[in-house]
């Protein structure tokens, strides 16, 4: 593609007979909010790419474009120190790439920060017995303490490609951890707290679910133990009895067995900002009654 005679100043002197300087801009593609992604594949050295990239910058410049993203995949890792020294900084990174960033025009910065929370769940899982489904972990802070606690975990970014939602983590580390095969009932009640993992916050979903199957077959690399246990003998534990979370977590189980509480249930919706089917997590019980409600209404002012 042809740029204009100030690339020059940018990539050297080399300038065809013409006069006209040639060469090659990045791959890139529109963000939609003015700036533009660039998905390095292909191999190239660092000399080149140095030429290339500014040869772009200057383009995008000129057509206004904002932020600039470029995403390195590890066979590319030899382009970094190019990019950094071309005031390029880093984004974040992931298992198989590192996405760096720059903002072109003289304004204020307004590039979002990476991504700030994980999300974990933990799934209460009740029997006809009043048994809740429990495990003893071979690893972390609960390694060594006979503590019982409820199956736990984070959910999958990369599960089946798509991401994973609450309800699926939910299921799938219940399978994981202790065997038994379940549907999700619902979310009860949730929690956030801040500068947990990597400085990053952390989002914590209590939720229900029903068992569909009862056999029991422990996961050996993280768990220790998993068996049925009575729920009053599991709430009764020093542990759960000390800390304030665990409490809040027996006494939202009791409410929903006991006491009827309405907690979220998943229910599939389509977005304008994606093509993939996403989750609203919702009180079924007092909505399907509110809609059942004003629908009353409706037919008696028709009526």
């Amino acid at each position: 593609m042809s740029v204009s005679m100030d690339l020059r100043e940018v990539v050297g002197s080399q300038v065809c007979g013409n006069g006209v300087w040639h060469t090659e801009l990045l791959p890139a593609t529109n963000d939609g909010h003015g700036g533009v992604i660039v998905e390095m594949k292909e191999h190239m050295d660092s000399e080149t790419f140095v030429i290339v990239l500014r040869a772009s910058m200057l383009q995008w410049k000129q057509q206004g474009k904002k932020g600039v993203w470029i995403k390195l995949p590890i066979g590319l890792v030899h382009l970094v120190e190019t990019t950094v020294k071309e005031g390029f900084r880093y984004h974040h990174a992931e298992p198989s790439y590192l996405m760096l960033v720059s903002w072109i025009p003289n304004t204020p910065n307004n590039i979002p920060a990476n991504v700030t929370h994980r999300v974990r769940v933990g799934a209460i899982i009740l029997n006809d017995k009043r048994e809740v489904l429990t495990v003893q972990e071979k690893s972390g802070r609960f390694r060594g303490t006979g503590i019982w606690k409820i199956p736990t975990g984070v959910v999958d970014e990369l599960f089946y490609t798509q991401g994973e939602d609450i309800f699926m983590g939910a299921i799938r580390e219940v399978r994981e951890e202790t065997g038994v095969d379940t549907e999700f009932a619902e979310v009860l009640g949730f929690s956030q707290s801040h500068k947990t993992f990597f400085e990053k916050s952390d989002l914590f979903f209590l939720c229900m679910l029903r068992p569909l199957s009862f056999d029991i077959q422990k996961q050996e690399l993280e768990i220790e133990a998993v068996q049925w246990m009575p729920f009053e003998e599991y709430a009764a534990q020093p542990f759960a009895q000390k800390h304030e979370l665990f409490k809040y977590i027996n006494e939202l189980c009791l409410a929903k067995v006991d006491r009827d509480y309405a907690g979220f249930s998943p229910r599939p919706t389509l977005s304008m900002f994606s093509d993939q089917p996403s989750y609203l997590y919702l009180n079924n019980k007092d909505l399907d009654k509110s809609s059942s409600a004003n629908n009353s209404c409706i037919n008696v002012k028709l009526g």
